[in-house]
């Protein structure tokens, strides 16, 4: 009997917890959320609505690979639970796997064959997937593709002489230019195609030279600068160089991927950090987001958005050149830097990061555990398989609360989301590179809601 009432007690004990996690999940702490299911779930792993709705919290915080390994779980306790398929399946849909989405949906149709919204996302599923095998069809084998960046000849494309906006005199940007252009993204104007080929096709060349693994070396005395998710928001990023200065060689930064997609300005966004490379290649350093990637791009708004402002000639060029972002970031030999946290499997080397092949799009695989959520997490003995690298921070648990502080206030989850929280940058000052976090509210910007060129997949799942 006392053993019953203890796993009576245990259960109802899991189901309390569970309420707290769905609270935290409602006030979109999605962090919060997992850490509680997380609890739940040690009581009584049995569940599988628990685990269901840690692979919902998952989602919600684009941890695809945990959200599919939540989902599998909850149908491997209850093959019959409609909800284990959905949320697999929708994370499925947002990594762009539709034909592994497919079958999750055929199950959901399969077991709750009069659910009207099952019933809509199945033909959206279905007819996503003959659209995918009718673009293999007819794709050329990779052999014989042609880059879009060896086609272009920026310079025989005419500027009109009605045309208002920044000009480039001359064989790179200057910081004029790049004050100009700003100005004109700022006021709804584009940006003339010649000058926008001319600065991502000057980006990618210098990007191409560059390591998988990038040093900086920051002297005593400096300070350097490190961002996460801008995620589109272009008004946001004029705050972070009102707040903060305009990327120089005195005032270097380093943006920890996720430029683009959610927020509706995220050519504005691409073409100014890139603008600022080309003026400046050690003004501004460049990490590789999983949002730096073709599936991303189509279904979360940057293809449309670069469709509609640009040209479909654009939308392939970008991908080329984020297949040449470098992947991680060390400053000093003291502090890693990657868009993805730590790896999933031990025994990870800086040296192995640096073999990376980088040029192409990226192995599921590689992208689970380099790119997901904006961290910064400094090296020694706690990742002692990462090789010997110099002093640790005297306070290291001071450097991983403000992971934690960074990642709450991440623009991926407030600013872009349109939510009006805090964003937040990292400042560090050389030698001792102690972080100073620096937080900032969302800024006004024209109506434009986000997503507003994302896919209608996306906007069913919402």
């Amino acid at each position: 009997m006392p053993n019953m009432e203890s796993q009576d007690s245990t259960v109802s004990r899991g189901e309390e917890i569970k309420v707290l996690a769905n609270e935290a999940f409602k006030a979109h702490k999605y962090s919060q959320a997992i850490d509680l299911y997380t609890q739940a779930i040690e009581l009584n792993g049995k569940n599988a609505v628990y685990w269901a709705n840690r692979a919902l919290a998952h989602t919600k915080l684009e941890e695809y690979g945990s959200a599919i390994q939540d989902a599998s779980k909850a149908i491997e306790i209850d093959p019959k639970y409609s909800k284990g398929y959905y949320r697999r399946g929708a994370a499925f849909l947002a990594m762009g796997k539709f034909k592994e989405a497919l079958k999750d949906f055929q199950q959901v149709k399969k077991i709750c064959p009069n659910d009207p919204d099952a019933t809509k996302k199945l033909k959206e599923c279905e007819k996503a997937v003959m659209k995918l095998k009718f673009e293999e069809a007819i794709a050329a084998p990779e052999s014989e593709r042609r880059l879009v960046a060896d086609s272009i000849d920026f310079r025989s494309i005419d500027v009109e002489q009605q045309y208002s906006g920044a000009r480039i005199e001359g064989d790179s940007a200057t910081l004029d230019f790049v004050k100009k252009m700003m100005d004109d993204f700022k006021n709804q104007k584009c940006l003339h195609k010649r000058y926008a080929f001319q600065i991502v096709l000057q980006t990618r060349e210098m990007l191409q030279a560059l390591p998988s693994l990038v040093d900086i070396n920051i002297p005593d005395g400096k300070h350097f600068t490190v961002c996460g998710d801008v995620h589109g928001q272009f008004y946001d990023l004029l705050n972070i160089f009102e707040l903060n200065g305009l990327p120089s060689e005195e005032n270097p930064y380093l943006f920890n991927g996720d430029f683009v997609d959610r927020g509706s300005f995220s050519v504005e966004v691409i073409l100014t950090l890139f603008a600022f490379k080309c003026m400046c290649p050690s003004a501004i350093y460049l990490a590789r987001g999983n949002h730096e990637s073709k599936s991303m791009n189509k279904i979360y708004g940057f293809e449309g958005e670069v469709r509609s402002k640009l040209s479909e000639t654009f939308v392939e060029l970008f991908a080329e050149v984020f297949c040449c972002l470098p992947l991680a970031h060390v400053i000093n030999d003291k502090v890693f830097v990657v868009h993805g946290g730590l790896f999933s499997v031990d025994g990870v080397k800086l040296s192995d990061i640096r073999a990376i092949d980088r040029f192409s799009e990226p192995p599921e695989e590689a992208w689970h555990y380099l790119m997901s959520v904006a961290r910064m997490l400094p090296l020694g003995d706690l990742f002692d398989t990462l090789g010997p690298l110099g002093d640790l921070f005297d306070t290291l648990g001071l450097m991983l609360n403000c992971y934690g502080v960074i990642h709450n206030l991440s623009m991926e989850e407030v600013l872009a989301s349109g939510m009006g929280n805090k964003g937040a940058f990292m400042r560090f000052e050389a030698p001792e590179l102690k972080p100073n976090i620096v937080t900032f509210s969302a800024v006004p910007h024209p109506d434009v809601k986000p997503m507003a060129y994302a896919n209608n997949f996306l906007r069913m799942f919402s």
